[in-house]
């Protein structure tokens, strides 16, 4: 039944896809950045003032504290979420056709898993194997050329498209390892609450990161629905493209990767 609703949610997204892309306005490509419609707009701001709301009263709080554990404690937990984010990385490689980097990438996951006491540790990058820049399905489906179609502003996770928001429901369907072994399969070692705390924690950890990059940002901005919007926008095509070619509106150099999947 769960897959069935995904399903049914991915064929909505797509349709939202279709029609937006269909004037050729949500085309990517390395010499233009054409603006992406913003179809629902009084829904999104509706959603964006309640994740604000949401950071008010949980996040950033929880941000302020994370932020005053001892520094080795959020340099292992930033360590460990990075990890388990190779296990997405890794399978977009490969899609990609980055079979050297997915190998790569695949060799620091081993290495640190083990050695660095499953992530917390990183002595990968003392040995060579480096972190390399974080993929997900929505970064592939651009990659095969396929349109951003409508922005998105989702509860908790903030903002998308439709793309990566079709792209992520690819993770719920098999294509997240580390949700296949805590959520979808009953293990002895793992559970639904291992996936979703991670998930939590990563949260707060790019929150705590990027406290005074945000709060600026909210501070600074005439309309700070739009700059959050084109900032999230450029992000994302910047890492499809591997390039910083796309000129930015917002000064995001103090931005962490930014998890939706």
């Amino acid at each position: 039944m769960k897959r069935i609703i995904i399903l049914i949610f991915l064929s909505f997204f797509l349709s939202v896809s279709v029609y937006a892309g269909s004037d050729g306005q949500n085309k990517l490509s390395k010499k233009s950045s054409e603006p992406v419609k913003d179809c629902f707009e009084g829904v999104n701001r509706g959603i964006f003032a309640f994740n604000q709301g949401l950071d008010a009263v949980i996040f950033e709080p929880l941000a302020i504290g994370y932020r005053h554990l001892p520094s080795p404690i959020r340099t292992g937990t930033s360590n460990v979420i990075g990890n388990l984010s190779t296990l997405l990385t890794v399978p977009n490689n490969m899609l990609q056709g980055e079979f050297i980097l997915a190998g790569k990438n695949t060799i620091r996951f081993v290495i640190n898993t083990s050695i660095g006491i499953l992530g917390l540790f990183d002595p990968a990058s003392v040995v060579g194997f480096n972190e390399y820049q974080r993929e997900d399905f929505g970064q592939s489906l651009g990659k095969w050329g396929v349109g951003e179609g409508c922005y998105l502003v989702l509860p908790v996770l903030g903002p998308s498209t439709a793309r990566d928001a079709v792209a992520s429901l690819g993770n719920f369907l098999g294509g997240d390892a580390w949700y296949n072994v805590t959520v979808t399969n009953d293990t002895h070692y793992f559970s639904d609450f291992d996936y979703y705390a991670s998930k939590g924690v990563g949260g707060v950890d790019f929150r705590a990161k990027n406290m005074e990059a945000i709060n600026n940002l909210e501070k600074n901005s005439i309309d700070f629905y739009a700059s959050v919007k084109s900032l999230y926008l450029q992000d994302r095509r910047k890492k499809i493209l591997n390039s910083d070619d796309i000129t930015d509106t917002q000064d995001d150099s103090d931005w962490e990767e930014i998890e939706t999947q």
